[in-house]
C-alpha cells in the first residue's frame, strides 16, 4: 500500500462521474450563475458589514471559534480566503434575492395554503398485518400494553426502536395523505385506529397538534421554498452545454438538459 498518492483536478472530475453526481454539481453551477445575474439586475449589493456578518455567522454554524479551526476548515475543503469570501457572498446574495423576489407574497401564500403548515407530534410504528394493528390497538386502550413496549416490539431499525417511533414535528405536507387526514381530523391525542396504505397499516400515537401561526421561522422557511422553486423552474430552462475532461489530451463536449 503506497504511502503517498497524488490526486489531481482530473481524478475529482473522474469520480464526481462514476460517482453519478456531475448533474447536481451542473445544476448548482447553473444556479449560481442564474442567482447572481438575477441580483444584478435587481440592483441587489453586499456591504463590507453585511459580509463581515455572513461570515460571522457561517463560522459559527461550522464551529471556527479561532482562527487556527477556519485555517484547519479551509485546508480541509481546498478553499482559499477568496473562495471562502465567495461562499459567503454567494449564500448572502441568494438570501437578499430570495427575500427581493418573495418577502411580499409570504402572506398570500400561507394563507392559501394554511392547512399545509398545520403541523403534528407523533410517534408510529409500522406493521403488515391489519389485524395485528388492530388488536394492538384495542390493547392500548384497554391499557393492556403501552404504545412504548409496542415500539420496542415490532420497530426493526435500532434507532428508530429506541426512540418508540418518534416521528418530530412535522408540517400536514410531510405526511402521507391516509396519515394526514386521520391525525388532523382527530378530537383526541393518543392512539388513532390503523390506518391502512397501499404498502402497510400505521399505528400512530398523536402527542400534539400545532396550529399553523405565520411566525419568522415559518416567514424565513416560506421564503425559501418559493425561492428554490423559482430556481429549479429557471434551471430547467436553460440548455446546458458542459466540457469536461476525460483524459489528459482530450475533451468531451456534453449538452443536456438538467
Amino acid at each position: 500500500m503506497p504511502e503517498n498518492i497524488h490526486i489531481s483536478t482530473l481524478d475529482v472530475i473522474n469520480k464526481l462521474k462514476r460517482s453519478c453526481d456531475i448533474p447536481n454539481v451542473i445544476e448548482a453551477i447553473a444556479s449560481e450563475q442564474i442567482i447572481t445575474e438575477a441580483a444584478e439586475k435587481a440592483g441587489i449589493e453586499v456591504t463590507e458589514a453585511e459580509l463581515q456578518q455572513e461570515g460571522d455567522k457561517f463560522r459559527l454554524e461550522k464551529k471556527l471559534a479561532t482562527a487556527k479551526d477556519t485555517w484547519t476548515w479551509l485546508d480541509k475543503h481546498h478553499l482559499s480566503i477568496k473562495d471562502f469570501e465567495k461562499l459567503v457572498y454567494n449564500n448572502l446574495i441568494s438570501q437578499k434575492l430570495a427575500n427581493h423576489l418573495f418577502a411580499s407574497q409570504v402572506e398570500k401564500y400561507f394563507y392559501e395554503n394554511r392547512l399545509n403548515y398545520e403541523a403534528a407530534v407523533t410517534y408510529e410504528v409500522v406493521l403488515e398485518d391489519r389485524d395485528l394493528a388492530l388488536e394492538l390497538f384495542y390493547a392500548v386502550e384497554e391499557r393492556e400494553i403501552t404504545f412504548p413496549e409496542i415500539a420496542r416490539m415490532y420497530i426493526q431499525e435500532p434507532e428508530l426502536r429506541r426512540a418508540y417511533g418518534y416521528q418530530g414535528v412535522k408540517y400536514r405536507k410531510d405526511f402521507r395523505p391516509e396519515i394526514a387526514a386521520a391525525v388532523f381530523a382527530s378530537s383526541s391525542l393518543g392512539i388513532l385506529k390503523p390506518i391502512t396504505t397501499p404498502k402497510a397499516v400505521y399505528l400512530i400515537w398523536l402527542e400534539e397538534t400545532i396550529k399553523s401561526e405565520l411566525d419568522d421561522k415559518l416567514r424565513e422557511q416560506i421564503i425559501s421554498e418559493l425561492f428554490a422553486y423559482w430556481l429549479k423552474k429557471k434551471v430547467q430552462l436553460l440548455q446546458i452545454s458542459v466540457q469536461l475532461d476525460i483524459d489528459n489530451n482530450t475533451e468531451k463536449e456534453l449538452t443536456s438538459h438538467v
